[in-house]
């Protein structure tokens, strides 16, 4: 297995690396889509943030990753089915790759065929989303993603759970995890319901500065040269990461967003004329998680002017009155209340 990339040392691109802490910190944001232009470090930086999430407790021999801490409606049936606790293990956070060419049964799940010949019984054979729960489900090229399979993500993302019907088996089991996407706006554009679904949206570009290209340059270089001990230079402060995304994760539910914060959010909403409530909630859970990333116990009007743009600039409606884009007009809109 490659030796990923330390996320500490990753130069530049400070807001996808924020929107990937947010998103790690809580779940329910939604995910986070990364779109830009080519080798400016999308892939580097989200499998560098899996590699230094906290472990996490399951339930062994469950092959849905089970919490054994959770409540019996967030366990498979297994797990659910059981009178006394059984063991439990340590295990890294999963990242798990959905390929472009995925089938449908590989994603979702299906009969296990080698059983089914060999016994004679049926039984499931889980798929990525089994094996993606609690953790990340990575998407490359997520824009050019078969539109079945952009449907299967759909369900499961709005219920946390994955229901199979089909050659039959009837299994339901839970399916939560981050989605994370990445992609060329030039190869293609998402699906409108797909890209609602994602909390954050980033978009990154290749660097103009020469001081920051020669820094990521040599970054690279002194990688690829020697990855162990390049790791072992950055292995404290990533770290203090590790240890700043637990004790986040630990204080969230006890940070506390004022009504007046709130109002600014749906304000913020209203003015940019975004559908539904989803854009507020956005904003809300990830002031919040920007807040307990910074050890504070109160969310602020400047948390929520951070995540802004993330939150909302994929939500826009297209103005063929203004060719300034979504991000200037969230940017615009965000100057006129904050700085009123």
């Amino acid at each position: 297995m490659s030796l990923p990339f330390p996320f500490s040392a990753i130069v530049g691109q400070e807001e996808m690396k924020l929107a990937l802490l947010i998103a790690a910190v809580d779940q329910t944001v939604g995910g986070v889509l990364v779109f830009g232009d080519r080798g400016t470090g999308k892939s580097t930086a989200i499998r560098a943030l899996a590699a230094l999430m906290p472990k996490m407790s399951v339930v062994s021999n469950c092959p849905y990753n089970c919490d054994p801490a959770a409540d019996k409606p967030g366990l498979c049936a297994q797990c659910a089915d059981k009178t006394t606790p059984g063991k439990t293990r340590q295990m890294p956070m999963p990242v798990v790759d959905l390929p472009l060419g995925a089938t449908e049964d590989r994603v979702i799940g299906a009969l296990d065929l080698e059983r089914a010949l060999t016994q004679g019984e049926k039984a499931f054979e889980p798929g990525l989303l089994a094996k993606a729960h609690r953790g990340f489900l990575y998407i490359d090229e997520v824009n050019l993603l078969e539109d079945h399979l952009v449907d299967a993500l759909l369900d499961v993302a709005a219920s946390g759970e994955n229901v199979v019907e089909r050659e039959g088996l009837s299994v339901r089991h839970p399916a939560r995890f981050v989605l994370v996407g990445s992609g060329n706006p030039e190869e293609g554009e998402l699906r409108p319901q797909l890209l609602d679904r994602f909390g954050l949206s980033v978009e990154v570009k290749t660097p103009e500065d020469l001081p920051a290209r020669v820094k990521i340059v040599q970054q690279r270089d002194a990688f690829e040269r020697d990855r162990e001990g390049f790791i072992a230079q950055w292995k404290r402060k990533d770290g203090q990461v590790r240890r700043q995304i637990s004790k986040a994760r630990e204080t969230l539910d006890q940070v506390d967003v004022p009504t007046e914060v709130i109002e600014l959010a749906a304000e913020l909403c209203m003015r940019l004329g975004t559908d539904g409530l989803r854009g507020e909630l956005t904003l809300i859970r990830a002031a919040r998680a920007l807040a307990s990333l910074h050890a504070r116990a109160v969310v602020t009007a400047h948390d929520l002017r951070q995540v802004a743009p993330s939150a909302l600039r994929h939500r826009l409606r297209r103005d063929p009155l203004d060719e300034s884009g979504s991000s200037a007009r969230v940017n615009r809109a965000v100057v006129e209340l904050f700085d009123a």
